[in-house]
């Protein structure tokens, strides 16, 4: 059964006068190639989406749900860091830029940030927040992570075509079986983070 998020956390700071609230999750933290895609979004407090963490519902379900973040969405923006950079500048840098520009790119001052997990990569925002599954708890959050996750698996699956041999139409970049033996077999792509992939080929 799929637990779904809900609108506590933000209706309660909204009362406090907290009145934009923002969520940020990130996807693509461990897959083997590809970009590591943030999504930050703020929320009506009177939507409907009946939000879950992206990784419990059907590509189907979220692609939709997505659509509806993006038309009903007081604000949203993603924040994409390529490969290259990933192996250039290590992941705590990565995940913090992929924060910061997925907040640029929305467009919109923000009064609060809910960030999912224990680490807090904004630590210069003084309103900012770390909650340990919050894309399964706080709204806004599920609402990043959805949208972060339907635009990387997206991109993802338009490189089949350009990289056949490495299957994204299913892993969209993580390290399945199949995409293993294929990296040991063809070598690495421009796509693919050498430091997550030195110890398959």
């Amino acid at each position: 059964m799929v637990v779904t998020a809900s609108s506590t956390l933000e209706q309660k700071l909204y009362k406090e006068g907290v009145l934009l609230v923002a969520g940020i999750d990130e996807v693509g933290r461990g897959a083997l190639a590809g970009p590591l895609v943030a999504g930050c979004v703020v929320l009506p407090l009177d939507h409907r989406l009946g939000l879950a963490d992206s990784k419990l519902i059907s590509a189907k379900k979220r692609a939709s749900i997505a659509e509806q973040i993006r038309s009903s969405a007081v604000g949203f923006g993603l924040g994409w860091v390529s490969n290259t950079e990933i192996d250039e500048f290590g992941l705590p840098w990565c995940l913090q830029e992929a924060y910061l520009r997925a907040l640029e790119n929305m467009h919109l001052e923000v009064s609060h940030i809910i960030l999912d997990g224990s680490v807090d990569y904004l630590k210069e925002f003084e309103i900012c927040q770390t909650i340990v599954k919050a894309d399964q708890k706080v709204d806004c959050v599920a609402a990043a992570s959805i949208l972060a996750k339907v635009a990387r698996d997206k991109y993802m699956q338009s490189l089949c075509v350009q990289y056949p041999e490495y299957c994204y139409d299913t892993n969209v970049g993580y390290g399945t079986k199949a995409h293993r033996v294929a990296i040991a077999k063809h070598g690495l792509t421009d796509l693919h983070r050498k430091s997550f992939c030195s110890k398959f080929i």
